[in-house]
């Protein structure tokens, strides 16, 4: 078995000179391209929408069940901590928001190239930032 391990671990370079090739790339050997980012936080965002609908479920019920329910979610939502949650919870909806319409852009057929994908790619992040610092700005001053 040994053999033919360090056989397939022999490869030539574009001299042709005989090299050892690793056994497998490690993640720092890539550069991390914008798009491999977004994919990745895509996968993350859906996951933490459905931890924060949680939070959000339990604001519901609170509010349906007493008085003293709903303050204390309230109470908790209010504090330092579950603003920040919340905040989190807006910032992964606006994001898996824009890159799911991004997503249903290439599903068309569409933004293929590198250029598209690049330009479609900042633009997600770009809206995210924008819609989560309005959408809580205005929220704050109505508040």
């Amino acid at each position: 078995m040994k053999d033919v391990r360090d056989a397939l671990m022999v490869a030539r370079n574009t001299d042709g000179k005989l090299v050892r090739r690793p056994l497998s790339p490690h993640v720092q050997v890539y550069r991390w391209p914008l798009s491999m980012a977004l994919s990745i936080l895509h996968r993350i965002t859906g996951v933490a929408l459905g931890v924060g609908t949680l939070l959000m479920t339990w604001w519901l019920v609170a509010a349906a069940s007493s008085d003293a329910a709903f303050a204390t979610a309230e109470g908790f939502i209010g504090s330092p901590i579950g603003l920040l949650l919340l905040f989190g919870w807006s910032l992964a909806l606006f994001f898996h928001l824009f890159s799911g319409i991004r997503h249903l852009v290439w599903d068309a057929g569409f933004g293929f190239d590198e250029p598209a994908y690049n330009t479609s790619g900042w633009a997600v992040v770009i809206a995210t930032g924008v819609c989560t610092v309005l959408a809580w700005g205005i929220g704050l001053a109505v508040w």
